[in-house]
C-alpha cells in the first residue's frame, strides 16, 4: 500500500511550483498502475521536475537577452549560413520530444549577429512546448525584427517522438519545414544558393 503524498518530504528551499509539479507528477505514477514509492521511482517526481524545468526554459529568457549586443556593424552582403544546429524541443501535442537540425541563412544589410547567438536563439524557441511550424517561423521572424536583413530562411529537419513512438510508429519519418522572408521568399537563386550551401558536405 502506498504512504500518502502528503507524507512526500521536500527541502525547504524548493519553489511551491516546484512542490506542484513534484506532487502531480506522483499522481500520474500512481494513476498508470505504479507504485511512487518503491525505489526505482521514488525520487522521479522531482527528476522530472527538473528535467522539465530545463527542456521548457526557454520561456524564462527572450530575444534581446540571447543577443545580449551582439549585433555589429560590418560592410558584408554575401549570405551568412549557420548550418547542422542540432536541437530538442517537446511538442505541444503530446509533451513528447521532437529534435534535429536547424539551419538559418540570412543576407546582412549592414549588421550580423555573432554566429553563436544564431545557435542560441533556435535553442531558445525550441525549449518550449512548440510545434516545428512555429520554432522554424519564430526562429526566422526574431532575426528578421532583430537585424532588419535583406532577407532571411530557415530550414528544420526533425524526427517526431510522437510519431515513432506511437500513433503510425514510423521510425523512418521525418519532417522538414521552411520559413522564408524577404529575398529568400522572393529570389529563386537566393533559396537555391541556401539550399546548395546546407547540403555541402562537411
Amino acid at each position: 500500500m502506498t504512504k500518502p503524498t502528503e507524507e512526500i518530504v521536500l527541502n525547504e528551499e524548493e519553489s511551491l511550483d516546484t512542490r506542484r509539479i513534484a506532487y502531480h507528477v506522483r499522481e500520474i505514477i500512481k494513476l498508470i498502475g505504479e507504485d511512487p514509492n518503491r525505489e526505482g521511482l521514488r525520487k522521479t517526481p522531482e527528476r522530472y521536475e527538473k528535467a522539465l524545468k530545463f527542456l521548457t526554459s526557454g520561456y524564462l529568457q527572450n530575444v534581446d537577452n540571447i543577443l545580449n549586443g551582439a549585433t555589429f556593424s560590418v560592410a558584408y552582403d554575401e549570405m551568412v549560413v549557420v548550418k547542422d544546429i542540432e536541437f530538442f524541443s517537446m511538442c505541444e501535442h503530446h509533451i513528447l520530444p521532437f529534435f534535429g537540425r536547424c539551419h538559418v541563412a540570412y543576407l546582412p544589410n549592414k549588421r550580423v549577429i555573432g554566429l553563436s547567438k544564431v545557435a542560441r536563439l533556435v535553442n531558445m524557441f525550441a525549449r518550449r512546448l512548440q510545434i516545428q511550424e512555429r520554432l522554424t517561423s519564430q526562429i526566422a521572424e526574431a532575426i528578421q525584427e532583430k537585424i532588419s536583413p535583406e532577407g532571411v530562411g530557415v530550414i528544420i529537419e526533425a524526427r517526431h517522438l510522437c510519431m515513432q513512438m506511437r500513433g503510425v510508429e514510423k521510425q523512418c519519418g521525418q519532417a522538414v519545414t521552411s520559413a522564408m522572408l524577404g529575398g529568400f521568399r522572393h529570389n529563386k537563386q537566393t533559396r537555391d544558393e541556401f539550399l546548395a550551401l546546407i547540403r555541402t558536405k562537411k
